[in-house]
């Protein structure tokens, strides 16, 4: 494998953050490759760059423009200093708090190395805001990769999945091994890309999907009938004999519907 030259040294890993930086460059070079660079936007927002190993990568492309956005002030001091000509675009700051409106007025990517502990969170917010977001490249904990990657019928299959899948087509691109950061971290991680389809709204109250969804997932050994009791009495319906794991979202819409239709 081929690692960056550095001091990491300068920028100390923290724990409370989920801190774990990649010194794999060729890792790095096929997480920044995994943009399409041609899906109608011309700016990326890199989450959490750390010191940089994707960011040197993303730098060199000249089909978007890069910003990034770091909540840890060594890390941005770090980028300030090595990348100068970046500063400019460097946003302090936590991207689940950040009002994208006051850096870009047009759709943008997003890629990162995501801190483990708050990418579900990442996640909720992206969706908050999928219109501003065609693309996403990110890596993250091997499993979560895989749960979002996951398509009905497998046990991975979950609520990220049916969530994001609704309205993002998810490709699993990339495993990578611990020992391709510092410090190490003691799981796997994998790198997903996530392209915006071309469903502009659910056919159904969103919220009440997204509590269906998530109901349904809470308990799911169960059939639907008996984990979505805490919605309601649904009436008669096949897709009340299944388990959560076994339904696409379209069949998640059909029960939105249903929901959507019983008494107060």
């Amino acid at each position: 494998m081929n690692y960056k030259n550095r001091d990491d040294s300068k920028v100390r890993a923290k724990k409370h953050l989920g801190q774990h930086f990649l010194k794999d460059l060729n890792i790095a070079q096929r997480i920044v490759d995994g943009l399409s660079g041609h899906r109608n936007y011309n700016k990326v927002l890199e989450i959490g760059p750390g010191m940089g190993v994707l960011t040197q990568f993303l730098l060199q492309k000249d089909t978007f423009e890069t910003y990034v956005i770091e909540i840890d002030t060594e890390s941005v001091v770090y980028l300030q200093k090595h990348y100068p000509d970046l500063s400019p675009r460097i946003i302090e700051g936590d991207f689940l708090k950040l009002n994208t409106a006051d850096h870009f007025s047009a759709p943008f990517g997003v890629i990162g190395n995501f801190p483990y502990n708050i990418s579900s969170q990442i996640f909720f917010r992206a969706l908050q805001i999928r219109d501003q977001i065609p693309e996403i490249v990110c890596m993250l904990q091997k499993e979560v990769a895989q749960r979002i990657a996951s398509p009905p019928g497998n046990k991975d299959y979950g609520i990220l999945s049916v969530l994001l899948q609704a309205f993002y087509d998810i490709d699993y691109l990339v495993t990578v091994p611990p020992g391709a950061f510092d410090p190490p971290p003691k799981v796997q991680s994998g790198v997903i890309r996530l392209r915006r389809n071309s469903t502009s709204a659910l056919d159904c109250d969103e919220k009440l999907f997204f509590r269906v969804v998530k109901t349904a997932f809470n308990q799911r050994r169960k059939t639907l009938r008996n984990a979505l009791k805490p919605i309601g009495e649904f009436p008669d319906h096949p897709l009340l004999t299944k388990r959560a794991e076994q339904l696409p979202v379209s069949d998640f819409v059909i029960l939105t519907q249903l929901a959507q239709s019983l008494p107060e």
